[in-house]
């Protein structure tokens, strides 16, 4: 580790384990917001967004048979909800999960920036350890967030930090998942006991539902500390409040080893590199269930995943707003700083 650092020190534009160096690579600037309806028509369509041209294809696809909802109404869903999602993709870099025949069909990961791609999509070049640069793009505007959907990406899943420094991230998060079938309501208490723990530490906290089978927690905090000095802080706090209630949590990573009838206080998605499917997400569930955010007062009278979902969520958004707005916000922040 400290040769590492001396490398770093040394040779600052050299990536090492611990000093990624990130480029954003702007296309035109992006559109302001812009309401639009996608044309309901078989095949593909091209679309002004913005100024822009978009080009949509197979928007009759059927891509959640159990519902029959198609590839047109997942990307409605998304122009729908873009005002409030951008802000939270917006200069980040962007993993690509990929399902070209619908949430039913196989999927890919996809880093790289497709080619060719239009002029206006931005990209942020990240340097890896190995000497490799990965151009990922930036969904920073509808015409670029429509582009990603028509990829065949249900879910977006963007990087943690931003892209002048993806080595410092804005928040960290705990990841509580379901250890074998237990009831959501046993999720719910999970979220309950971690959220006391961190409001305890004075920390500001927010919750959305996972759009699969859990619930995430997240943090804003002060950016400063590192990826991995995140990651240390969001492993100690998992295994302490693990520790203190053994017969809800387990905080342990070796799915082999953990014990069944238990909520996973997963920390480990803090590590650099890492994603978790975005808030506002679309998932890839029978029912197109939504990540959505949640206050904890709806935690503690308790819900089902499947009543958050890809046909009802704008209308939740349309009243309550964006719940995660103040994750964005420069005021409210924790100072991480002391913990590390």
């Amino acid at each position: 580790m400290a040769r590492a650092r001396r490398a770093a020190a040394a040779n600052p534009s050299r990536a090492t384990r611990d000093h990624h160096p990130a480029a954003r690579r702007r296309g035109a600037a992006p559109t302001r917001g812009t309401s639009i309806t996608i044309p309901s028509v078989r095949g593909d369509a091209e679309l002004d967004v913005g100024g822009r041209r978009v080009r949509l294809t197979n928007l009759d696809k059927i891509f959640f048979p159990e519902i029959g909802a198609t590839k047109r109404d997942l990307l409605q869903y998304y122009a729908d909800v873009a005002a409030v999602l951008l802000p939270h993709l917006a200069d980040r870099a962007m993993v690509m999960k990929r399902y070209p025949n619908g949430a039913g069909g196989d999927f890919f990961f996809m880093k790289r920036a497709p080619r060719p791609r239009p002029a206006w999509i931005t990209t942020c070049a990240i340097e890896h350890a190995s000497g490799s640069v990965i151009d990922f793009p930036v969904i920073d505007d509808l015409a670029a967030l429509l582009s990603v959907i028509n990829l065949g990406c249900i879910d977006l899943n963007q990087w943690y930090a931003r892209c002048d420094d993806v080595d410092r991230p804005d928040y960290l998060h705990f990841d509580l998942d379901p250890v074998g079938e237990i009831e959501f309501a046993t999720v719910r208490e999970a979220a309950g006991v971690v959220n006391e723990t961190l409001r305890a530490l004075g920390m500001p906290t927010f919750v959305k539902t996972t759009g699969s089978r859990g619930l995430h927690v997240y943090v804003p905090i002060v950016r400063g500390p590192t990826q991995k000095q995140v990651w240390e802080v969001s492993k100690t706090i998992a295994l302490d409040v693990a520790r203190r209630h053994p017969g809800l949590l387990t905080a342990v990573y070796k799915k082999a080893a953990r014990p069944a009838g238990r909520v996973l206080v997963d920390y480990n998605q803090n590590a650099w590199g890492r994603t978790l499917a975005s808030v506002y997400s679309v998932r890839p569930r029978p029912r197109a269930t939504v990540s959505t955010p949640v206050t904890w007062d709806e935690v503690a009278r308790g819900f089902a995943l499947e009543d958050f979902r890809m046909d009802n969520v704008p209308a939740r958004v349309a009243e309550l707003g964006d719940l995660w707005a103040p994750l964005n916000a420069p005021r409210g922040r924790f100072d991480l700083a002391r913990l590390t």
